[in-house]
């Protein structure tokens, strides 16, 4: 083989291997709003492996990708939150408490935004099985699972509509 050709059919594996990856394994997206500051501004492009749940299942302060089967968004679309409660897990906070609980355990949350409360009103959740309890890091300007316990699934996204982290 010439030096062209070899060059030539390493570039096309390549690009194909780049397709590939970017088609089965990774995908970006764009974060539309305040609700993961300080960590993700509005504008700002994350790319998110699509292999989840498995081999990589979602731990508690992941950030996820997940389809708004729930109407959460006008027009649905993709939402992206942090990952508070796992299944079977109970989240509290109570008003005055400094931070979330997570099964009586109170969580260290750095990626809060600067003078944040872990929330605005006090609330416990136990997370059903295929479940997660999300919320934003910027709590008061997120419309998370807290703001939308009254709706479709009570505030708790499925497992199955998580598409990346």
């Amino acid at each position: 083989m010439t030096g062209r050709r070899t060059a030539l059919i390493a570039a096309a594996v390549t690009v194909l291997a780049c397709v590939l990856a970017w088609a089965f394994l990774a995908r970006m997206y764009a974060i539309p709003s305040s609700s993961m500051e300080p960590g993700l501004r509005a504008g700002d492009r994350v790319v998110a492996t699509l292999l989840t749940p498995d081999p990589f299942p979602v731990r508690r302060g992941d950030v996820v990708v997940f389809e708004d089967t729930k109407g959460w968004l006008p027009g649905g679309g993709h939402v992206i939150k942090r990952a508070v409660g796992l299944p079977g897990d109970i989240v509290s906070w109570t008003p005055g408490e400094e931070t979330l609980r997570v099964n009586g355990v109170p969580v260290e949350e750095p990626y809060l935004a600067p003078g944040e409360t872990p929330a605005q009103e006090a609330f416990e959740v136990t997370v059903p099985e295929g479940r997660l309890w999300v919320l934003g890091d910027h709590r008061s300007a997120s419309a998370d699972s807290r703001a939308h316990r009254a709706g479709p699934g009570g505030g708790f996204v499925a497992l199955d509509d998580v598409v990346g982290q």
